[in-house]
């Protein structure tokens, strides 16, 4: 009796997997024609198409980046009523450390968050190196003024953290922009051993976002929350923002890049940001 049944739901199971298949396989070819463009694969098969990783040769950040520099991103997550007194406060600290000589750091960009979390505010600083960092680190500890900082800036603050980054090589360098732009963060949490294949694809996909001198810098962390990147990117405002996202799209190749790297993704997010008064990046 239990062999009959069993036997019976073995059966039942295999027509119910041949009538699944029949009756998505015309609708995927549907989707798939809709997503292709005029000839060739298809944009959703490339999407559900997840390349091989090739195992790494060397560790990743020499095969990623061909620069020394180290970048140290902190975020400063604010008491909503004390913004006000956090970025009077910050804009005296950050300028005294950026323009001192004997420091071995530069501000590269502050910015309070516009649109993403909110009551946020994002300081990018750059090292010549790790020792640099080191040394730094030491400094502040001895440093009073900012000892006071850090205790003023404790009572304003309800979490805060840090990472260490290094560039992608592909990005190259930062270029100087005139003021009055708004800039964007883009983070994504890749699948451990993943990096490698993200920079490829990403280091043909960036060539269709410079036109508009929008590209301002790639990331990836060394210390802190790893297989993390952030593309940072500056607009004029939300509009050309918008225009310059969907013209990309129109240019043959773009689509690639997409399909092939959101596979990687575990989880991404995104934030809009306004820079402070003291920001190098205006």
């Amino acid at each position: 009796m239990a062999s009959k049944l069993l036997s019976g739901l073995l059966c039942l199971s295999r027509t119910s997997c041949s009538s699944l298949r029949t009756s998505i396989r015309p609708h995927a070819g549907v989707i798939s024609r809709g997503y292709a463009n005029g000839e060739g694969e298809g944009w959703l098969s490339k999407l559900l198409h997840v390349k091989r990783v090739e195992p790494p040769k060397d560790s990743h950040s020499r095969s990623l980046t061909n620069k020394d520099l180290v970048f140290e991103m902190q975020v400063h997550n604010i008491k909503p009523d004390c913004m006000g007194d956090y970025i009077k406060l910050s804009d005296h600290h950050l300028r005294r450390v950026h323009e001192k000589s004997d420091y071995p750091c530069r501000l590269f960009g502050s910015w309070s968050t516009a649109f993403g979390q909110q009551d946020q505010a994002v300081h990018i600083w750059v090292y010549q190196g790790f020792d640099e960092v080191k040394q730094m680190s030491e400094l502040l500890w001895e440093d009073q003024h900012y000892l006071e900082y850090k205790k003023l800036r404790g009572e304003m603050l309800v979490g805060r953290s840090n990472q260490l980054l290094m560039p992608f090589s592909f990005w190259g360098d930062p270029q100087p922009r005139d003021p009055g732009n708004l800039y964007e963060i883009r983070s994504y949490h890749l699948r451990p051993g993943t990096l490698i294949e993200w920079a490829n694809n990403w280091a043909k996909g960036i060539n269709y976002r410079r036109e508009q001198n929008e590209s301002v810098l790639g990331l990836f962390t060394q210390i802190g929350d790893l297989y993390l990147v952030h593309h940072i990117w500056a607009y004029k405002d939300l509009q050309t923002r918008k225009e310059i996202r969907d013209a990309a799209w129109r240019k043959p190749g773009w689509d690639d890049c997409v399909a092939y790297t959101v596979p990687l993704i575990r989880r991404m997010e995104t934030k809009i940001m306004i820079p402070l008064p003291c920001s190098p990046l205006k």
